[in-house]
């Protein structure tokens, strides 16, 4: 039995795109809807690459300065909510109310992010 060309190359495409289908991952496996913290802290970096826009920022505790990653949507996505490349820029303050990473360690997703005066 033959196949047609053009079917043959849409099975081709759809076979390939399958593990990336199946890499990506949910919210609720790596993040705590229930574990909402909310931090204050100077950015140290930011990172506008895909799948997903990182920064991290130094987060002051008792004895000590954390510094945390910080995960946002797709940058299409973030562009499309108004962010700019440039909205936060590598000494800023910041406000950040985040969904806690499921493993405790000082990741998190950002819930909402509001620059602070100096």
């Amino acid at each position: 039995m033959r196949f047609p060309l053009p079917i043959l190359i849409a099975g081709m495409i759809v076979l390939s795109s399958a593990p990336a289908v199946l890499a990506h991952h949910s919210l609720d496996a790596l993040y705590d809807p229930k574990q909402i913290l909310t931090l204050t802290g100077t950015i140290t970096k930011t990172d506008w690459s895909n799948p997903h826009v990182h920064f991290f920022f130094d987060v002051p505790d008792a004895s000590r300065t954390v510094n945390w990653q910080v995960e946002m949507g797709s940058p299409n996505a973030q562009i499309l909510s108004g962010w700019k490349i440039d909205t936060l820029k590598t000494g800023d303050r910041v406000k950040v109310s985040l969904y806690r990473a499921r493993d405790g360690s000082n990741v998190g997703f950002a819930r909402k992010v509001t620059k602070v005066g100096p």
